[in-house]
């Protein structure tokens, strides 16, 4: 129950090799794979690469740092594209307040535009979220308070603080090959208090790679890195992690097991 579930297949560093990329990872363990997209333009690519293949699935969205670019999105043009049966989440989606580089209130709009999507449609909100803690806990309840949705806070980097706040939302937390770094002391220590029922693991390939492949191009198979380091840090054996996150995975994006 090994599940990659943020990565990036159609990215440069890895389109190239598609095919031993997806090999790969199958004999890393790997048994599913969540391909997400960043802007519109992505969306066919990730979809086309999700209808060949079984354990591969797709998202449809629009990245914090795309939001300038996608002012014109509408909300029932991205449920539409929900429709199809490999796309499982709406995102990824959410505020980057360290590299702004689309406006801010763009992004808080884009953000609001996607959660709407996921209410309307019960699909999990892939968030990313960097430097913007508040704004995204208050959005976050905000427009909870208008309407159920449920969603994961994706390469989660963040305080047990933010971390609380959203698994009280009903959210979950997702893992990268950050938290194998060896300056991520604190991200260590938030994970080892993580409930098991709220966990997942990603790789964000071709990024993050985890150690020890750090430096390196990223890509799925290394999810297996970062959850034996991940299971080590909490004390769990790999059998316990990979069979719990996989289980997380499936009961919070459902649509994969249709």
């Amino acid at each position: 129950m090994l599940i990659d579930s943020h990565c990036h297949l159609n990215y440069p560093g890895l389109v190239e090799r598609q095919a031993d990329v997806i090999a790969a990872a199958r004999d890393a363990g790997v048994r599913a794979m969540l391909c997400i997209s960043t802007r519109e333009s992505e969306w066919a690519d990730v979809i086309s690469i999700a209808e060949t293949q079984g354990d591969i699935w797709a998202s449809v969205g629009v990245h914090p740092h795309e939001a300038d670019g996608h002012s014109g999105l509408t909300l029932e043009r991205l449920i539409a594209a929900t429709a199809h049966p490999r796309v499982i989440g709406i995102g990824e989606t959410g505020l980057d307040y360290f590299y702004d580089k689309s406006d801010r209130a763009q992004q808080q709009v884009s953000f609001r535009l996607h959660i709407a999507a996921a209410r309307e449609t019960g699909l999990p909100l892939i968030v990313h979220m960097r430097d913007a803690e508040a704004d995204c806990t208050a959005i976050l309840r905000e427009e909870m308070a208008k309407g159920t949705f449920s969603g994961v806070i994706h390469c989660f980097t963040s305080t047990a603080e933010f971390a609380a706040d959203a698994m009280a939302l009903g959210f979950y937390i997702s893992l990268s090959g950050i938290v194998t770094f060896k300056n991520a002391r604190d991200l260590q220590q938030v994970a080892r208090d993580l409930p098991l029922d709220r966990l997942l693991v990603e790789t964000d390939a071709p990024f993050l790679a985890p150690v020890p492949h750090r430096g390196k191009g990223c890509e799925p198979a290394f999810v297996a890195d970062t959850a034996r380091f991940v299971a080590d840090l909490r004390g769990e054996s790999i059998d316990q992690l990979q069979t719990a996150t996989g289980a997380n995975f499936f009961r919070l994006f459902a649509k994969a097991q249709c």
